[in-house]
């Protein structure tokens, strides 16, 4: 006796049989919505004479997209499998709207910064300098100087803390710490500066106090509570396994976190180590508080004023000479020179990263 059993009613299209469109028409749909949307945007710039918006053309491209490629789905392929493209492209749209924003700015900032972007920028400083010419060596040697002082003092502090907490802190001693660096965390960037001003003319008795370790000292409030949460969470998600392992073994505390804990770690410290750097290296309030501003190369941290990049920006922007474009062009290339370091330094996290991070065998 054999029993037949009817195969269930579902309401899935069997899709070996259905229609599907073809692999290239997703892309086909999306370079002719962005073909008419560029067509439409040019249209509206010759007859109203403004500038051609390229972000506003592939943004409104994509939309139109969205919508063509239900329509189209769904006229196809039924219903479902219309949602399921929907909802992908959507996804594909929002990722595509977050880099908005940037391919924005970088593309603002290539398009004014590269006019001045020449040896005599990176050669020369703003001394006896009214007009054309110029350069910025003195504000790219004082944002080195500072920034790099800064993680000098954040560094160590930062990453001993973290290890305070994950490794022998508790109680109420651990608790408060942990409260003001989150306290920290939200201080704003001037309230650094102004309490670094405030310190140190009160220790020299200075009221007019202009030198760059100031500036370092009040970038290091900014930087020790992200150097502090990124190895503290770091730091957390090593195994427990590879410390008791390093116990049984008769080694350390001390020598367990030097040799194990922290090299496992180090590929996600470095990259807080750089987030922390990247969030204080465009500083500006705190520098033009402590640090002040001048037109000449200085050298020393401990003395007189220094010029930073951003300072140099905004100063370059806020007072421009009789040549205004000329002070507008050194801006926006020092603006560029700043967002290059920041790349440099996310590449360099990236690769001490993968030299560092632990080998793990096969």
């Amino acid at each position: 006796m054999t029993t037949s059993i009817a195969p269930a009613t579902t309401g899935i299209t069997n899709t070996l049989t259905a229609s599907r469109l073809p692999k290239w028409a997703t892309w086909a749909i999306l370079a002719g919505c962005w073909a008419v949307a560029a067509g439409v945007f040019a249209i509206v710039q010759l007859s109203t004479g403004g500038d051609y918006s390229i972000v506003g053309a592939v943004f409104f491209g994509t939309v139109l997209f969205n919508i063509m490629l239900f329509v189209l789905s769904f006229l196809v392929e039924g219903g479902r499998q219309a949602r399921n493209r929907l909802v992908t492209s959507l996804v594909v749209t929002a990722f595509l709207i977050a880099l908005i924003p940037l391919l924005s700015l970088v593309s603002t900032v290539l398009g004014n910064g590269l006019s001045r972007f020449d040896p005599a920028f990176f050669s020369q400083s703003m001394r006896n300098v009214v007009g054309e010419g110029g350069g910025a060596l003195h504000a790219i040697t004082g944002t080195l100087l500072i920034t790099g002082m800064a993680t000098v003092i954040s560094v160590p502090v930062g990453l001993l803390t973290a290890i305070y907490l994950v490794e022998y802190g508790q109680g109420a001693v651990a608790r408060a710490i942990t409260f003001f660096v989150d306290v920290m965390t939200g201080i704003p960037s001037i309230v650094a500066g102004l309490f670094a001003f405030a310190f140190f003319s009160l220790i020299t008795n200075d009221p007019g106090i202009r030198f760059g370790f100031g500036g370092a000292v009040a970038l290091s409030l900014l930087m020790i509570p992200v150097v502090v949460r990124s190895s503290e969470e770091m730091l957390k998600i090593v195994p427990n396994e590879l410390r008791e392992a390093a116990y049984a073994l008769g080694v350390p505390k001390w020598l367990t976190i030097l040799k194990v804990v922290i090299p496992t770690s180090i590929a996600g410290i470095t990259t807080g180590v750089t987030l922390a750097i990247a969030r204080v290296i465009g500083e500006t309030a705190p520098l033009l508080i402590i640090a002040g501003f001048t037109a000449s190369m200085n050298y020393d941290l401990f003395n007189n004023r220094i010029m930073t990049l951003p300072v140099f920006v905004y100063t370059q922007y806020s007072t421009p000479g009789t040549d205004v474009q000329s002070y507008l062009d050194r801006a926006w290339a020092a603006a560029l020179t700043l967002v290059l370091i920041v790349m440099a330094l996310n590449l360099i996290a990236r690769l001490i990263a993968k030299f560092f991070s632990p080998k793990l065998g096969r």
